[in-house]
């Protein structure tokens, strides 16, 4: 059967032309100089029925036929030690090393320190942006959610949620950390094979799921979306909080992801080199996602609640201060539009806590040297995933 024909389905729709013509959109189309159209679409739009194959045959071969930790072990075995033609091994873990081994022609490790460094100078700033800009917007793409939903993530709560991506975000972005064995290159991995454990239970399990309106399961075309959020939201994020960056750390910002998503096995064609590049291709995605539904509302809300719920602040008034300010944040850096479709409480004062942050920012870009402010961002970041790190260690949020 022929897979159906995909079109810019929702090009015509109020929340993509307001995103594009005077939201968020706009400003990524005056940040980047993009020049946004559809005659690349179906250059694009092929990968929403493309997968990894090769992290499924992995998982297949590996995860499917030994107990969980059994097959962990095995894997990290090699991650750490790397795999050779010769080695006798599945045909599948061969071919997922080798290719993850070969390091690109074009890599450039300089590229990766700067967007590293970029990380982490930006401090608490970075974590702001990934939660409230970049994993709050992605929730109003109520398609791009559907794994979620099937693999009821929902029920892990977005304590362990977000434990899980600041531990993958934080040890992508380090210093070496993307060099063949070392941590980023660890998580890069087993990343990839936990979306392809995703993916085959979901077509294994859950009957509801709508391929020919949601794509594959974690599909490559939605992972480019993912990545982009990582690298261009993240960066206009940052612009909007008051950050500067130079043309080298934006370049690297890019340049890190690229290589991110080239270890997950993301197609090369779909992983930007630039803000240009990355705007565009984000712009034909959009336009294949339906705005927020049910679902997308009660990830957002148990995202906000998250500060509720997490006992890393002892107080209660402590908590309900941080999700005040969370949310504060939420509406300054999203449209509105976006906010209230995924029912963000309105506050009162809200611009106060971001515009008070611009100025500080200012001030101190001024006042404190780029290496004070990367080690300080490092270890402040360091300190914030430990933290959740322990408490996901230690108590029911499984």
């Amino acid at each position: 059967m022929d897979k159906p024909i995909l079109q810019p389905r929702f090009k015509d729709s109020p929340h993509f032309k307001d995103f594009w013509e005077k939201g968020n959109g706009k400003q990524l189309i005056d940040f980047s100089g993009a020049e946004v159209s559809f005659k690349n679409f179906e250059k694009f739009s092929q990968y929403f029925h493309h997968v990894d194959q090769v992290g499924d045959e992995v998982v297949k071969d590996v995860y499917l036929v030994k107990k969980f930790h059994e097959a962990s072990r095995e894997i990290e075995g090699y991650i750490r030690n790397g795999v050779s033609d010769t080695d006798h091994i599945p045909e599948s873990v061969r071919k997922l090393f080798l290719q993850t081994q070969k390091v690109p022609e074009w890599l450039d490790y300089n590229l990766l320190k700067s967007g590293a460094e970029l990380c982490m100078r930006s401090n608490l700033d970075s974590l702001i942006s990934l939660r409230d800009y970049c994993l709050m917007g992605g929730y109003d793409y109520a398609y791009l959610n559907k794994p979620l939903t099937a693999t009821e993530a929902l029920k892990k709560g977005a304590v362990k949620r977000l434990s899980e991506t600041l531990d993958f975000w934080v040890n992508a972005t380090r210093y070496d950390a993307l060099e063949l064995h070392a941590k980023g290159y660890e998580f890069a991995i087993k990343t990839r094979l936990i979306h392809s454990y995703a993916r085959l239970s979901i077509r294994k399990y859950y009957k509801e799921w709508d391929t020919e309106n949601w794509g594959e399961p974690i599909n490559s075309w939605d992972m480019m979306a993912t990545y982009i959020g990582f690298s261009l939201v993240f960066l206009h994020s940052l612009q909007k909080l008051g950050n500067t960056f130079s043309a080298e750390e934006e370049k690297g910002i890019f340049h890190l992801w690229k290589y991110v998503g080239y270890l997950l096995g993301i197609p090369e064609e779909l992983l930007p080199d630039n803000k240009k590049q990355a705007t565009e291709y984000f712009y034909l995605w959009t336009s294949v996602q339906p705005p927020s539904d049910k679902d997308s509302i009660l990830l957002a809300h148990s995202l906000l609640n998250e500060s509720l719920e997490n006992p890393i602040l002892k107080f209660k008034f402590e908590r309900k201060n941080l999700r005040y300010l969370h949310i504060c944040c939420t509406w300054f850096l999203l449209d509105d539009e976006v906010c209230k479709r995924l029912q963000i409480p309105d506050v009162p004062a809200k611009n106060i806590f971001p515009k008070t942050k611009i100025m500080i920012n200012k001030v101190y870009d001024k006042l404190v040297s780029r290496d004070a402010r990367i080690k300080k961002g490092n270890k402040d970041q360091m300190k914030v995933l430990d933290d959740y790190l322990n408490i996901t260690k230690n108590s029911n949020f499984h």
